[in-house]
């Protein structure tokens, strides 16, 4: 009777034990589902612009209707990240962290089955509300597994690595992609990376803390989301309807109204969705600004090379991913030994190293035009990857570190907010540019100039602001 009592007690929980264990496989496993959360948010980001030609020829539309497929996923991703973080620490990271990842994957379907344009850009859309719900809590959950400062630090870097592996790698793969099947399978190949990141984190991460009492600002949502919208729509048509045509003036001012409004309810709000007082915290304010130049910089170059290598040199889409792979040599070394660097000469420093090496790529690169030979430009690409790499993993652990611990979801969702607001405006700007063929080249110098400037001011930033608060 003992014997058969014994045989009917519960059995222990195998994945609350591996938790429980520092470096345990649960830990592990809860990094990879994050890793591939982050990463095909990242993925998601590049591979798109290696099919722009191709989307382009089969549903129509210029330049400017480009912008929208690349710009439609950036805006919603920018403006919902703040929600989104808040969301997790409201009623769990990994509750919500699961149904992004289910949103983007049938986001990911309807995108390969859209008949045109209009209905790319608005699955899209949709696409980019749940890549802003992954990683905010991507990066909760990971705080909640590894307490560890140093450990998270490491994880944080395996984590920006995959994320970074993704999105140089995804010119390459979706290249391949278009040449054997089409564009449309650049979408299809998110849903086996959606369902393995669905299992892994039910099967192994570990939920965090709810705080109930935080509310989600709905009118702060709404005016982030009409003010950055109306300030990419000015910056995208522009440089179609010229930058004195009434609809864009009225684009800009509508977006100043918008961001005061924003800034006038966040001040207020007694459950911001931005919290001001975040910024009062030079690290965090200063690490927030970096995220926002270096993403302006990088991710504008990205599309800028992806037309220039397609319409103005004439490559194929596959062949203009294999132009994108040496940027694979030099990132995810970078992001794997970033948080060893930063250990070494601390973080404002490496990240400061990191984007002096990004704005020394770019000024290299001036020399591009029509015709240039891609061995003329390999170097520079590596370099301005692997600057990147180099300075996106101490950036994340910095703003981590310079908020509480029951702030980390709203920290990490301020971080991306700024990173995805700066692809938004780097796209934008950039794309106006370059809007006409003969405009092209000059453009694109122009990018580089203002690239090479943004990174160097961002590095300046955290260097100073750093050396600053440790005087006092």
């Amino acid at each position: 009777m003992q014997q058969t009592s014994s045989n009917l007690r519960p059995v222990p929980d195998q994945s609350a034990a591996f938790r429980a264990a520092p470096g345990g496989l649960a830990t592990t496993l809860t990094l990879a589902a994050m890793s591939l959360g982050y990463g095909v948010v990242q993925l998601d980001v590049t591979i798109v612009n290696t099919a722009l030609d191709a989307i382009g020829g089969s549903l129509g539309g210029g330049v400017a209707e480009l912008q929208w497929v690349v710009s439609a996923y950036t805006i919603a991703f920018a403006a919902f990240i703040l929600t989104a973080g808040a969301l997790g620490d409201r009623i769990g990271a990994k509750r919500v962290f699961m149904a992004g990842f289910a949103i983007f994957t049938a986001a990911s379907l309807a995108c390969a089955l859209a008949p045109d344009a209009v209905t790319l850009i608005a699955a899209r859309c949709v696409q980019g509300l749940a890549a802003a719900i992954l990683v905010p809590n991507s990066l909760a959950l990971l705080r909640h597994a590894y307490a560890d400062e140093t450990a998270r630090g490491r994880a944080v870097g395996v984590w920006a690595a995959g994320a970074s592996l993704a999105l140089t790698a995804g010119p390459f793969v979706g290249g391949g992609l278009i040449a054997l099947v089409g564009w449309r399978a650049i979408f299809l190949v998110n849903l086996p990376i959606g369902l393995a990141g669905l299992w892994l984190a039910w099967r192994f991460a570990g939920e965090t803390t709810r705080h109930r009492r935080h509310e989600l600002d709905m009118p702060g949502q709404l005016a982030a989301v009409a003010g950055l919208g109306t300030l990419a729509g000015a910056l995208i048509e522009g440089g179609a309807l010229g930058w004195r045509s009434p609809f864009v003036l009225a684009g800009f001012v509508l977006a100043a109204a918008f961001a005061v409004l924003f800034v006038w309810r966040e001040a207020r709000a007694p459950q911001p969705m931005l919290p001001l007082s975040l910024f009062g915290e030079r690290l965090f304010a200063l690490s927030a600004l970096v995220g926002l130049l270096v993403n302006v910089a990088f991710y504008g170059l990205i599309f800028v090379f992806s037309l220039y290598f397609q319409r103005v040199n004439g490559l194929s889409a596959f062949e203009t991913g294999l132009a994108f792979v040496p940027m694979l040599a030099a990132v995810l070394p970078a992001n794997l030994i970033a948080p060893r660097v930063a250990e070494r000469i601390g973080a404002p420093a490496t990240i400061a190293l990191g984007a002096a090496i990004t704005a020394a790529g770019c000024l290299a690169t001036l020399g591009i035009d029509r015709g240039t030979g891609y061995l003329a430009i390999c170097l520079q690409l590596i370099a301005m990857s692997g600057g990147l790499g180099l300075l996106v993993p101490p950036l994340t652990s910095t703003l981590l570190g310079s908020a509480a611990p029951e702030r980390a979801g709203i920290a990490a969702g301020v971080l991306n907010a700024t990173r995805q607001t700066g692809s938004v405006l780097g796209v934008a700007l950039f794309g106006s540019l370059i809007g006409t063929s003969s405009a092209f080249i000059s453009g694109l110098h122009a990018s580089l100039v203002i690239s090479a400037g943004v990174l160097l001011a961002a590095g300046a930033l955290i260097r100073i602001g750093a050396s600053s608060q440790a005087r006092q």
